[in-house]
């Protein structure tokens, strides 16, 4: 029996979504294959799964499982497909209803034991979920905060592959997850934890931030050491224009994909301030990696960029900094893919005399 499930695929900071095709059929033995390019966590997925089915009291078919991930020509990556093939096999095998099962985007990665672990990128696939005319999006509850500020999608936070299986077979009704976005947003925007208001004296070099913080001029700081440079600049977001409703939402997407949200965060409320230590790769710095990744200057968007000890970074690392700064973003070039990541920060470096 053939069933398809649909989960999401993120390049950049977008979402492209996958379809995922289960084929259950007779065999003298069990076989099972996945195809459509996946890279190793896919592929050890079935492990995952046959575990997860049996601590759960499910069944896993002992005949012939082909999954499809379609199309087929891009690369799946990670863990969080668990959870859309398992539930294909549940369907194709009889044992989940698949009446709803292609309203829904699906994603999450299978403990052993059944219970989900938390995802990457759930907002930009909320996104692309609403985009294509999904009904809900079902993922780990760790993620639904972040999921639940795009409006117009029911997003579904469960902690097992039993509440997804009951769901769907109607003996569990599911709550959705609801943020209201503007008040999230507004209870805590400029929540920060130093404030510029906390520094005494300094008057010059106080002003002297006051107006880049007002130009977005780039900064640095040379002074010797205990004079107030690292405590001056990790202040300075505090004095810089409160975040807009849709750069909260950008940043949100980029910190998202790069896996630093917390389970209690929905939005990214205060502008970002990142201080990579001096050792720091070229690749950590502007991102890329052979599954492209966004870096320190991407993950800074709309916020602060602080260079501590200039002069000990590796001159590498300064000079592949300099197209981004100049063009406010980042493109990260492989041989099967190009991505684009924003990088629209304030620079801040010091150094001593």
């Amino acid at each position: 029996m053939l069933v398809k499930t649909f989960g999401s695929a993120v390049y950049g900071i977008e979402a492209s979504t996958i379809t995922i095709e289960v084929n259950i059929s007779g065999g003298a033995k069990p076989f099972y294959l996945i195809v459509g390019l996946p890279d190793n966590a896919v592929r050890e997925s079935m492990q995952r799964i046959e575990a997860a089915l049996q601590t759960n009291n499910f069944r896993m078919p002992r005949q012939k499982i082909i999954v499809n991930m379609a199309p087929a020509d891009i690369r799946k990556e990670g863990s969080a497909y668990d959870l859309p093939i398992a539930l294909g096999i549940l369907a194709g095998s009889g044992q989940v209803n698949n009446d709803n099962l292609d309203k829904y985007i699906i994603m999450g990665e299978l403990s052993l034991d059944g219970s989900l672990q938390p995802i990457k990128g759930a907002l930009p696939i909320a996104i692309q979920a609403r985009k294509e005319g999904f009904k809900g999006f079902i993922l780990p509850k760790q993620n639904a905060r972040e999921a639940a500020i795009v409006n117009d999608l029911e997003v579904y936070g469960v902690e097992s592959i039993g509440e997804v299986a009951n769901f769907f077979n109607g003996d569990l009704e599911l709550k959705p997850e609801v943020v209201n976005t503007r008040e999230e947003f507004f209870n805590s925007l400029n929540n920060y934890d130093s404030d510029f208001s906390d520094v005494k004296g300094q008057e010059n070099i106080k002003r002297a931030l006051e107006i880049a913080a007002a130009g977005g001029h780039n900064v640095i700081l040379i002074g010797p050491p205990g004079a107030g440079k690292t405590m001056l600049a990790r202040r300075l977001p505090s004095i810089l224009p409160p975040l807009s409703l849709n750069e909260s939402l950008e940043t949100t997407k980029i910190h998202s994909v790069a896996g630093k949200m917390a389970a209690t965060d929905a939005l990214v409320t205060v502008r970002p301030f990142r201080s990579p230590h001096h050792t720091i790769s070229d690749v950590a710095l502007v991102g890329g990696g052979s599954n492209p990744q966004p870096g320190e200057i991407s993950l800074a968007h709309n916020g602060v960029l602080f260079l501590d000890e200039l002069p000990e970074f590796k001159r590498t690392v300064l000079e592949v900094m300099r197209q981004p700064l100049e063009e406010r973003r980042i493109t990260v070039s492989r041989a099967k893919l190009s991505v684009d990541y924003p990088a629209n920060v304030m620079l801040i470096a010091s150094m001593n005399p």
